[in-house]
Order: structure tokens, then C-alpha cells, then sequence
């Protein structure tokens, strides 16, 4: 009876492919592209998770950075902004970057099983990332008010028109770099777009801002040490274990996988560990601050760059924030609580420069990069961020105020924002 019932069946299915191959193929055809679809969706969204995981990373690093009495703001500060982020990115931010409005009924925007709605989670965990940069610049005397509202405003407009031109092409700035320069601008995960415009955008604000009070005496620095180093060793191992999500998977698309981003992320990560150890002689501030440096810098060209000049590009990223945090807070009198500035604005802009030199061919590199591209590309970013900040936190500043009264700063933003401290005992 079973021997029966299979020849019945393969002769049915014989049947079909012999006397109907048009609609066999176009049956196989679709269950190929459900199956492409649904692997791409699944993809992408475990991206977005990590990337979303990423977030805790920012918050950590910054509890165990500043002093005990703003341990509860920092805390909070990057949870509400990730929320009025997706706020502004949804409604505005990803219409001016992409001309995508979600404006629609769910059955548009579910089709090719949600693809676009899970890209968009995806790039909104980039966006977000701006105000949880700026947030650790910042840290201890801005109020909490007029920050969300400068969240809202940079990630609905100002964001996503670099973003915009750099990844969707708008305005045509990328065909004329290409025509004139042999290449568009390339930055594969972010450098630029993202972490130079944070830490660019940071730098604004903590200008506009002063330095805490007490920081400098007599024109000296006065030490604040950190509140809590397991938090924020904590804090960077969750932003190293995440940015491998930020950066192999902005492929998008299964298909589009790279073990090559993977490998010059871990080489970049690697090389930014070592030179801050070095050259930061063992201070822990800078050592997790190290690993965060490489990746940051190597995002642009992590598709294209050899691991040797992946580790070259971290290395000299490593180094560049710790001399660059010692100048910023000695020399230039920048209070820039956790170095966001040298981290993600300086060593983004090498970042963008270095996929202009290590991907080159004649470095090992892939090729298909212009270094004038890269170095116009990257300073149009600054320029963008400059812009963009003195004219959201100037305004903001002019009409309501950024920072805390001298009071509220003394006994922290725990306490003068939220109304408790971090443990029973403040």
C-alpha cells in the first residue's frame, strides 16, 4: 500500500513537471524568493538588534565615567533619547534621507515580508547612536529638556541630509566626485556619517556649553575619576561585541556578507587596544577606550581594506584619541567628559581618510576608492556637523538655556533632574 502511494505520488509530481514545466519553474521561482526575502528580513533585524544592543554599551560607559551623582542621568539620558530618536526618524529623519514615508497602510508597508520596515530599524539604531554620542560629551551639567529637544531636531534634519548624500545619493554629490575624482565617497559602516557627526555635533555642544564647574583652577586641570571602572569596561565590551553587527552586517543582505569586514574589524579593534594601552601607559580610561577608536575608524573601509592596514588604521586610531584626549582636556580646555570628540570625530575623520589610503590596491586593498573623494567626503561631514550644532544648540541655548544652574550642577543631575540617586545612600 505505501509503494503504491509513493509511485501515485512521483508519478503526480512527474505529471506536473512534464506536462505544466512553466508553472513548476515559477513555483520554484517564487518559494526562492520568499525564502531570499525572508533570510535578508532575518538578517537585517538581528543587525538592528545588535546595534540596538549597542546602546546599553553607551549608557555603561558613561555611568562609569562621570562622577557618582550623575550616574542615574546618564542612565536615562540615552534611553530617552533612543526613543524621541525613532520618533523623528520615522516620522521625518528616514523621508529626507531615503523619500521613504511610512505614511501608508500595514499592507504596503508589509510586503517582500517587511524588509524595508526592519532596514529602517536598522538604520535607525545609526541614527540613534548621535545622541548617545553627544550625550557622554556633555555629561553632568546640560539639562535634560532642551537635550531631547536637540535629539529631536538633529536626528529629524540634520543627520539625515549627510546621510541622505552619502548612502542614497541625494543631490548628486556623489556622481559628481566620481566623475571628478574616479570614485564616490566610501564609508561602508559609518565613520563619517555617523561618528564624525557625533563627535562633531558633541563638540558644539560642549563649547557652547563651558566646562564644568571646579574642572580647572588656576588654568590647571582638576582630576574627576571615573565613578565606577567594571561599568565602564562593562560599557565598551558591550559596544565591541556589538559593533560587529554595525559592521558586517550594514551588508544588508545575506548575500552581500563579508568575512573580510569581519576580520579587519577584529584587526582594527585589536590595533586600537594595543596603541591605547601604549601610549595611554596602562591607564584603564583609555584602554577601553582603545578597541572603540579601531572601530570606529575602521567602519569606512572595513570592506575594502587588507587586515594589515585594518590594523594600521586602528592602531593610529588608538593612539590619536589618547593624545587627542590629553590635549583636548590639558591644552585646549575642552570639557569633553568622555572624549567624544577625539573618539568619534577625530578618529571618524581618519577613518574616512584611511579607507581613502589602505583600500587602495597598491596597499592590498580592493581598490575602487579616491583619496580626494575620501578626504572631501569627510570634511564636508565636519562641516555639515558644525553647521548643524552651533545652529540647534546655539538657538536652543538662546532661547531656554542648556546647562544647570551652579546648584543643580553641586549636587548632580540625579538628584536636581530625577529626584534620586543611583544607590540608597545618596
Amino acid at each position: 500500500m505505501i509503494q503504491a502511494g509513493a509511485k501515485r505520488s512521483h508519478s503526480a509530481l512527474s505529471w506536473c513537471f512534464l506536462e505544466r514545466p512553466a508553472d513548476f519553474m515559477e513555483n520554484l521561482q517564487s518559494a526562492v524568493d520568499t525564502l531570499v526575502h525572508g533570510s535578508n528580513t532575518l538578517f537585517i533585524l538581528l543587525g538592528a538588534v545588535m546595534v540596538l544592543a549597542m546602546h546599553a554599551g553607551f549608557a555603561f560607559l558613561e555611568v562609569g565615567t562621570v562622577r557618582h551623582k550623575n550616574q542615574v542621568n546618564a542612565l536615562s539620558k540615552i534611553l530617552s533619547d533612543f526613543a524621541i530618536s525613532t520618533l523623528a526618524y520615522f516620522f521625518v529623519g528616514y523621508w529626507i534621507s531615503y523619500g521613504v514615508s511610512f505614511l501608508q497602510p500595514a499592507s504596503v508597508l508589509s510586503h517582500e515580508h517587511g524588509y524595508s520596515l526592519v532596514k529602517f530599524f536598522f538604520l535607525l539604531t545609526f541614527a540613534a547612536a548621535i545622541p548617545a554620542i553627544i550625550s557622554g560629551g556633555i555629561a553632568e551639567r546640560a539639562r535634560f529638556a532642551p537635550q531631547l529637544c536637540a535629539t529631536a531636531l538633529i536626528v529629524a534634519f540634520v543627520y539625515p541630509f549627510f546621510e541622505g548624500i552619502v548612502w542614497n545619493g541625494n543631490f548628486g554629490a556623489q556622481r559628481w566626485l566620481a566623475e571628478h575624482f574616479g570614485a564616490g565617497f566610501h564609508d561602508f559602516a559609518g565613520s563619517v556619517v555617523v561618528h564624525a557627526m557625533g563627535g562633531w555635533l558633541a563638540l558644539t555642544a560642549v563649547l557652547l556649553l563651558g566646562a564644568r564647574n571646579g574642572r580647572y583652577r588656576d588654568g590647571k586641570l582638576v582630576a574627576f575619576a571615573p565613578s565606577n571602572i567594571p561599568f565602564l569596561a562593562l560599557g565598551s565590551w558591550i559596544l565591541i561585541v556589538g559593533w560587529f553587527g554595525f559592521n558586517v552586517m550594514s551588508a544588508q543582505t545575506l548575500q552581500g556578507v563579508s568575512g573580510l569586514v569581519a576580520v579587519n574589524s577584529l584587526m582594527a579593534m585589536v590595533g586600537g587596544t594595543v596603541a591605547a594601552l601604549l601610549v595611554g601607559r596602562n591607564d584603564p580610561g583609555f584602554l577601553h577606550n582603545g578597541p572603540l577608536a579601531g572601530l570606529v575608524a575602521v567602519c569606512a573601509g572595513s570592506d575594502l581594506m587588507h587586515p594589515v592596514g585594518a590594523l594600521a588604521t586602528g592602531a593610529i586610531a588608538g593612539a590619536l584619541f589618547v593624545w587627542c584626549f590629553i590635549a583636548a582636556q590639558n591644552t585646549w580646555k575642552i570639557d569633553d567628559v568622555l572624549g567624544v570628540w577625539p573618539l568619534h570625530g577625530l578618529c571618524g575623520v581618519w577613518g574616512g581618510v584611511a579607507c581613502g589610503i589602505f583600500g587602495q590596491t597598491a596597499l592590498g586593498g580592493l581598490g575602487g576608492v579616491s583619496l580626494i573623494s575620501q578626504l572631501i567626503g569627510s570634511l564636508a561631514g565636519v562641516l555639515v556637523a558644525l553647521v548643524g550644532g552651533f545652529v540647534v544648540y546655539g538657538t536652543i541655548k538662546l532661547l531656554v538655556g542648556l546647562r544647570l544652574s551652579q546648584e543643580q550642577e553641586y549636587y548632580g543631575a540625579d538628584l536636581s533632574i530625577h529626584k534620586i540617586g543611583a544607590t540608597s545612600q545618596d
